[in-house]
């Protein structure tokens, strides 16, 4: 039975939401030949983390989901909308308030070595929150480096070396120590597997189960990639074109995707069995993705879809409970 009263925000399913964001947008202004004009880069997007879950954020390259990533922590101011964090609304944070709530809030970046300053030590990257925030110096912030790089994995002997002298995995689980040092509550990961190898993410993403399960973390997990997202979240969240298509429990999306597009994703998921993937069909899409300067009218999804009718370039769908705990913005969920 459809629920268009419930959004994901306000998801019954979720007894205990550690955050919440509710009608979020993103716009960038923009310069150009024929005057002004506006990148959605995320319109109207509304989700909630349970605590202690991952959720994860998944869809093609430029459709917002690092924007959304850096709007909820606060990296980046959002246009309109509201982010709620323990019920406080970060959006009306300002000065030492905001600074506060980032020793619970942190957040891992994508590229492992861009996101380290190259003139630091590590011993002086993973400490300076501790500086920042007044929680350790001296000893006490020696050692509790020294800690939690163990608990990462890496040599607590290297705190004198830099980034450059290290590995992209080690240089990625040196950002995981960074955004660890402080005891955080949740956490943005964003990309955090995308620049390595294989056999490294696989590494990457075991250690941030570990820690998840040692320190009761929180995480929003955003990857372009569903077989990651897939393996390490509770729930997914679908993204195409500055909106969320789907949202729903991570063995539910992969076994029966409501939404087309979550269907092409997973269609595209190599299968480990050499004879099931010879005889598997991925969907092919048309055309490409859409400009986020002047998106398609109502369903953005409709210049692609496979199954979209006229309705659907008519008449926005909205991002409703089909089922309990799972959310599609399609006029014809579930029928592909």
């Amino acid at each position: 039975m459809q629920q268009s009263a419930v959004t994901p925000a306000t998801d019954p399913t979720i007894k205990s939401p550690l955050l919440r964001v509710e009608n979020v947008v993103k716009h960038f202004p923009t310069g150009g030949a024929f005057g002004r004009a506006v990148v959605h880069a995320v319109d109207d997007v509304s989700l909630a983390i349970q605590q202690g879950e991952t959720l994860g954020l998944v869809g093609e390259s430029g459709c917002g989901k690092s924007t959304l990533g850096r709007v909820i922590v606060q990296l980046q101011p959002a246009t309109s909308g509201h982010i709620y964090f323990k019920d406080t609304d970060l959006t009306k944070l300002r000065g030492e308030k905001l600074r506060r709530m980032r020793q619970q809030v942190q957040m891992i970046f994508q590229d492992p070595y861009a996101s380290l300053n190259p003139r630091m030590t590590v011993g002086d990257i993973v400490s300076e929150p501790l500086r920042n925030f007044r929680v350790a110096r001296g000893r006490k912030a020696e050692q509790k480096v020294q800690e939690v790089m163990r608990v990462v994995g890496l040599n607590p002997g290297f705190v004198n070396r830099y980034p450059h002298e290290f590995s992209g995995g080690q240089r990625q689980r040196i950002g995981i120590a960074r955004a660890l040092v402080l005891n955080p509550t949740f956490m943005v990961a964003d990309e955090p597997v995308s620049a390595l190898d294989v056999s490294i993410q696989a590494q990457i993403v075991n250690l941030m189960e570990d820690l998840q399960t040692q320190f009761n973390l929180t995480y929003l997990f955003i990857a372009h990639e569903l077989a990651v997202v897939r393996h390490i979240s509770d729930r997914i969240a679908v993204m195409y074109l500055g909106k969320i298509v789907e949202i729903g429990p991570s063995d539910a999306i992969r076994d029966r995707p409501l939404h087309p597009y979550t269907k092409v994703l997973e269609s595209s998921v190599p299968v480990p069995d050499p004879d099931l993937e010879a005889a598997r069909k991925p969907i092919l899409l048309k055309g490409e993705i859409p400009s986020p300067v002047n998106p398609p009218s109502a369903c953005r999804f409709h210049t692609r879809c496979p199954i979209a009718q006229k309705i659907c370039s008519e008449v926005e769908p909205p991002l409703e409970m089909k089922e309990s705990g799972r959310f599609a913005a399609c006029h014809f969920a579930g029928q592909l």
